[in-house]
């Protein structure tokens, strides 16, 4: 008798849970899906593409990721309350895969940013967007991981990205991925084929600060120095002789003409072995370091040439804007 109540009362618990995680899910998606956009997409040679988005704020400001709006000549947006509207490209930055949109609509929802590092592995994570044109198409899962890497389609590294087993599929790209609470913890931006529930996310304080310079300047400013640069190992004994604390440095393999690096005297095979005191030991580490405040300023290069360790003074210049 007693096995069978326990048995009673653990089927009475278990269905609590499930009811619980339900309707922690559903009223997720009650607050999020209002805000969130299906975008189609067309282009002057390119054939039509489409993604999701949703609103970060009451004047119709869209966040989504750069690969579904880079170079679109038209933009289209379809609202969860059914209506159909022309969009502009606000900026995009493809070093991130975020950009941002706008619509002219009134009688917006739009959703918070959280604070992704409080994140946490194990938590509830819900995706909502449109994967193959099913608009409004709700997966849900855990965060199973912090703090990934993820090259983008620039070349450049993406950090704090945050992993889910969140089910995402073509068509997701740059819908939100939220809490329990409705909130905006990451923007889905990628899946490992053909790996099953590992999918990552752009983290939401990385797309705040992307967002809020897109929108005030339409880019994201950050400096170059114009070397063309490729991981390389460092002598053991050059290693010992100057006291390093890294085994590994950049090979300068080509240099921009007129660019800071030649003007600072740098030459085809030197070694960048750090940048203002900060070690550079691979490629994206020098250009984790080459930061929009540093345009302008004076910096140090340290270097190997030959057997020689030296610095040379540096000015970083702003990159170019992408067409």
């Amino acid at each position: 008798m007693d096995s069978l109540l326990t048995s009673v009362s653990t089927a009475a618990t278990d269905e609590t849970l499930i009811d619980a995680y339900s309707d922690a899910v559903s009223g997720a998606v009650a607050t999020a899906h209002p805000a969130v956009v299906h975008i189609e997409v067309s282009g002057n040679n390119t054939p039509g593409g489409s993604g999701s988005g949703f609103f970060i704020s009451p004047d119709g400001y869209i966040l989504t990721n750069s690969h579904v709006v880079h170079g679109a000549q038209t933009l289209k947006v379809f609202l969860a309350d059914g209506r159909k509207l022309a969009a502009d490209l606000i900026g995009d930055d493809p070093d991130t895969d975020l950009a941002v949109i706008r619509v002219s609509a009134d009688e917006i929802s739009f959703l918070a940013l959280a604070d992704s590092a409080a994140v946490r592995p194990g938590q509830i994570a819900i995706a909502i967007g449109s994967p193959m044109g099913f608009q409004q198409t709700v997966t849900a899962g855990i965060v199973s991981g912090l703090g990934r890497s993820l090259r983008g389609a620039s070349g450049r590294l993406i950090d704090n990205v945050i992993q889910t087993d969140a089910a995402l599929n073509p068509g997701n790209s740059g819908g939100p991925l939220v809490n329990t609470r409705g909130e905006v913890i990451g923007v889905n931006t990628a899946i490992i084929r053909p790996a099953q529930g590992i999918c990552f996310a752009i983290a939401s304080n990385t797309a705040r600060w992307v967002a809020g310079w897109l929108i005030k300047d339409g880019h994201i400013r950050r400096s170059y120095i114009g070397v063309a640069g490729q991981n390389v190992p460092l002598l053991r004994k050059l290693v010992l002789h100057h006291r390093l604390t890294q085994e590994t440095g950049v090979l300068v393999a080509g240099l921009e003409p007129n660019s800071p690096a030649t003007r600072a005297g740098l030459q085809e095979s030197d070694i960048v072995l750090g940048f203002d005191g900060t070690p550079t030991p691979t490629v994206d580490a020098l250009l984790k370091q080459l930061t929009g405040d540093r345009i302008g300023e004076s910096a140090s290069l340290t270097l190997l040439r030959g057997v020689e360790l030296r610095r040379h003074a540096i000015i970083p210049l702003e990159m170019p804007g992408r067409g």
